[in-house]
């Protein structure tokens, strides 16, 4: 059976997720270092790690599998999912694959060093209504292809 896994502390679309685990019975996992309440519907689990730099990332990733679903904005750990055979999404809609992840880690360091000289400043533009949507849609799609993969 196809999991979710969500990189949850800063995960704006909880709620999102929970509707589609819903629509198609599929087990999800929130992980993260606490803080969030925990969902009162059986198929949402809360798993609430020690706090540590990747504690949630590393307890993500030993247990993803082959078409489970992770929903993370961290890039190191969406290229890790991919390497398991899971699939990866941001919370705004845009899917992680083997074809982008090596553009979008190369992209994060270059920015990460703008920003350690102080050439940068300023963070990604505010979360939308429509990237909610977008988020939804590619969700479905990605579910339907994760069924799709795991029987073969």
């Amino acid at each position: 059976m196809i999991k979710i896994y969500v990189d949850a502390d800063a995960c704006p679309v909880k709620n999102e997720i929970e509707r589609v685990a819903i629509r198609h019975n599929l087990k999800t996992y929130l992980v993260c270092d606490g803080g969030i309440r925990p969902s009162l519907n059986p198929l949402i689990q809360l798993i609430v790690v020690n706090q540590g730099a990747d504690a949630a990332d590393d307890w993500i990733v030993d247990h993803i599998g082959k078409s489970d679903i992770c929903v993370t904005n961290d890039i190191p750990l969406a290229g890790r999912c991919l390497k398991k055979a899971a699939f990866a999404i941001k919370p705004n809609g845009k899917q992680y694959t083997n074809d982008n992840i090596g553009m979008a880690l190369a992209t994060r360091d270059i920015k990460e060093r703008l920003r350690e000289s102080g050439e940068m400043t300023g963070g990604p533009p505010p979360f939308s209504k429509a990237d909610r949507s977008k988020f939804l849609d590619q969700m479905e799609m990605i579910v339907l292809k994760a069924k799709k993969f795991q029987h073969l």
